[in-house]
């Protein structure tokens, strides 16, 4: 998936501790081989190969995931789309770090995406898309729901204090440290130009602090690829809708019990804003924006 994944575990059997651990991160490479789709033989490869010409059986794993895939297209009004990688490609955030697309390539990709061609049936477990060339990209979904698979092997294996990070991007605080109430996640400040650190890195100042237990959190930023063209900055936050990079907001952290949500909705609510966010997100998640205005510093959402 083209991530870092750690595991931090508290419990009085170092062996027992390892195991899980090992199991765990075991477990984010059999989804990496089936969720990939840099890897020819993965199952979502496959789809992607042979969904346009006829419907594609697939596993249960994978039908339950794009079927959750499709929900959150549907709830977040098209903002999240999984069948967003042409929009991806011809800004350069496919294996890179973005440029302006040239003329006509926008409206070219944006009819060549869209949640809509993405045809399940339950009945027979198949995927198929009704459109020639299609394909959909699991990089707004695959960690989230690797982190919350490898929770729930560690839960198996009798752990009850971890924390487990997919990139520093989607994490999953498993009850408490020693002494501590829940994990303190720092959220940084996107806003901050950041100092040197050790690692020859700028490291951010914080704009807030996160108590979590059994809670997910997941952020998104504009500050975490982008260029600037024309005086303005372009992030790889895409807009499906619209063909271009969302702009507004700089970034958005999603605390929630599941990972898989946490991760999918950062999206959404990054490219639909705050008042949207406010009048559609669960009364359980939290929402924590910086956004581009002087007079908006980084809150939580009430």
């Amino acid at each position: 998936m083209g991530s870092t994944y750690s595991v931090v575990l508290y419990d009085e059997d170092r062996n027992k501790m390892q195991t899980a651990a090992d199991h765990a991160l075991e477990e984010a490479r059999r989804l990496d081989n089936l969720l990939s789709n840099y890897k020819p033989e993965s199952e979502w490869s496959k789809v992607n190969r042979e969904a346009s010409a006829h419907p594609v059986r697939i596993s249960n794993e994978l039908f339950d995931l794009l079927a959750a895939c499709m929900e959150y297209s549907r709830k977040s009004e098209g903002a999240f789309d999984i069948s967003v990688g042409p929009l991806m490609k011809i800004w350069g955030f496919y294996k890179g770090t973005g440029h302006m697309p040239k003329p006509g390539e926008i409206d070219a990709a944006r009819r060549s995406i869209g949640y809509r061609h993405i045809v399940l049936d339950r009945a027979a477990h198949t995927v198929y898309f009704d459109q020639p060339g299609f394909n959909i990209d699991p990089g707004g979904i695959g960690k989230g729901y690797a982190v919350d698979r490898m929770v729930d092997i560690l839960r198996s294996a009798g752990i009850r204090n971890a924390l487990i990070s997919a990139a520093g991007s989607s994490i999953y605080c498993l009850g408490q440290p020693p002494g501590e109430s829940g994990w303190r996640i720092q959220i940084e400040d996107p806003k901050d130009e950041g100092r040197p650190s050790v690692v020859g890195e700028r490291a951010r100042g914080r704009a807030t602090e996160a108590v979590l237990k059994n809670e997910s959190i997941s952020t998104s930023g504009s500050s975490e690829k982008f260029f600037v063209a024309d005086g303005k900055v372009w992030s790889h936050i895409m807009d499906p809708r619209t063909g271009y990079p969302a702009r507004g907001v700089l970034s958005v952290s999603v605390i929630a019990p599941r990972t898989l949500d946490t991760e999918a909705w950062t999206k959404p609510y990054f490219v639909n804003g705050r008042k949207w966010t406010e009048a559609h997100k669960p009364s359980s998640f939290r929402v924590f924006y910086c956004e581009d205005k002087a007079e908006q510093p980084c809150a939580w959402l009430q």
